[in-house]
């Protein structure tokens, strides 16, 4: 049970973390997203939408019955951070944490969807 929440609290850390970076415009957060350019929008789109599903994944993920929702969305999020990483952005200075950051938010989301994976099959035999 404690390594549940801890596959929950860590990745929920990780998205929540990065909001006042994305919220409040710093500047190598405007300049990350600028370089994305996600759907083609300004860079404040991309910036504050991501903020918003992090946000809201961030909590479903730390909410028992609404926990699997959090976890997926997180995964989702932190599938296209990483491939935004490595096709668009790159790992210099300040991004190669960040990229090893989404990858341990991605890595704890799966291993908590597994484990309940695991467990609602292991029940229903």
């Amino acid at each position: 049970m404690v390594l549940l929440w801890i596959l929950r609290i860590i990745p929920a850390l990780i998205v929540l973390q990065t909001l006042r970076y994305k919220f409040t415009g710093h500047p190598e957060s405007r300049e990350l997203f600028a370089r994305l350019r996600l759907l083609g929008l300004p860079e404040q789109y991309g910036r504050i939408g991501t903020g918003v599903l992090e946000l809201i994944f961030g909590v479903l993920i730390l909410i028992p019955s609404t926990s699997t929702i959090g976890a997926l969305g997180i995964s989702v999020l932190m599938v296209g951070a990483m491939i935004s990483h490595i096709t668009k952005i790159g790992f210099k200075g300040n991004n190669l944490p960040l990229f090893i950051s989404a990858l341990i938010a991605f890595g704890c989301s799966v291993v908590y969807l597994f484990i309940l994976l695991s467990y609602a099959m292991y029940i229903s035999v």
